[in-house]
């Protein structure tokens, strides 16, 4: 193989996620062709309406996909947070990248925490996930949609629309962006557990054995059994942006960590687990552990919650 096209999404995290696969596959293959095809995504492009509402996060990846299946490209670079649990006949994730800092982040120009804030302050997200815990932690706290890219979401902030706003610490510190404002605080994950995949990259590939092999090289086998235990969870409970879910997996020795959350939008109602496997019971434990939520009434709390997304204007 001479030539190597990596499809990507234009917005700026996009592109430093693509061009850092590309410098990584570049040094590890010096004399393979490497180039980036650039396009919009429906979910870049419909900015006024929340993404559960407008069919999630596989709204980033279809024209990826798409590009893919037409032979106009080998692979796509995304957020593993973003990456739906099926695929399409042809194509398959292939590699899960080493993890930058899983954690959420508040950003504000005035208050340097979550605890920080006056009661009745205004944040930032249009993730339920990070509705339901902050306001499970900050009930008096107002939440106000936000969509837009990383430096759109800033902007805001800066122009006084919000007192705070939440984002990833990975892409923030992945595009250099701590200091954009006054305070940068990642938020504990004993407050807010982070979303399946969080800060790892996900490359998606069409399913022969050639580019497989070529992007093998990136594949970094904690991240892969983490994120395996997080999307297993999030299959078994059939859960997407649609509703709030946080799952996280943290290997240690020999030893995996996994802390998870669902309930409603407004954090009235959750459920929630610690638990700790051998890191060889990893291939069971997300689903098990999706199961033990289900016994507990987790698929009809989440219907509940879908229901809530979908009918009332958050």
């Amino acid at each position: 193989m001479q030539k190597l096209i990596i499809a990507t999404r234009e917005s700026k995290l996009a592109m430093w996620q693509s061009l850092h696969i590309k410098e990584l596959l570049q040094k590890a293959y010096p004399d393979l062709e490497i180039i980036l095809n650039p396009m919009t995504s429906k979910g870049d492009q419909i900015l006024d309406t929340p993404l559960a509402k407008i069919g999630g996060k596989g709204l980033f990846t279809k024209e990826l996909e798409d590009s893919m299946l037409k032979g106009e490209s080998h692979i796509a670079v995304h957020s593993l947070k973003d990456v739906p649990m099926e695929f399409p006949d042809g194509l398959k994730l292939a590699v899960i990248t080493k993890r930058e800092d899983v954690r959420d982040a508040l950003l504000s120009q005035k208050y340097k925490d979550i605890d920080d804030l006056p009661n009745g302050a205004v944040v930032g997200t249009t993730s339920l996930r990070r509705r339901m815990q902050i306001l499970r932690y900050r009930p008096d706290l107002v939440i106000k949609n936000l969509r837009g890219n990383v430096n759109t979401r800033l902007r805001k902030l800066k122009d006084g629309e919000y007192d705070a706003i939440i984002l990833a610490s990975a892409g923030i510190k992945r595009l250099g962006l701590e200091n954009e404002v006054n305070h940068f605080t990642p938020i504990s994950t004993q407050i807010m557990i982070p979303a399946m995949g969080q800060a790892a990259l996900g490359i998606e590939i069409i399913d022969t054995p050639e580019v497989e092999r070529i992007v093998s090289v990136l594949q970094d086998e904690q991240a892969r059994i983490e994120t395996t235990i997080e999307r297993d969870f999030v299959r078994v409970l059939e859960g997407g942006c649609q509703v709030p879910i946080g799952i996280n997996a943290k290997m240690s020795d020999n030893l995996v960590h996994v802390a998870c959350i669902v309930g409603l939008p407004d954090g009235s109602e959750i459920l929630q687990e610690n638990v700790t496997c051998e890191v060889d019971e990893y291939e069971v434990m997300g689903t098990e552990l999706a199961n033990m939520l289900v016994e507990n009434g987790a698929k009809e709390l989440l219907v509940r919650a879908e229901s809530i997304a979908m009918h009332e204007v958050f």
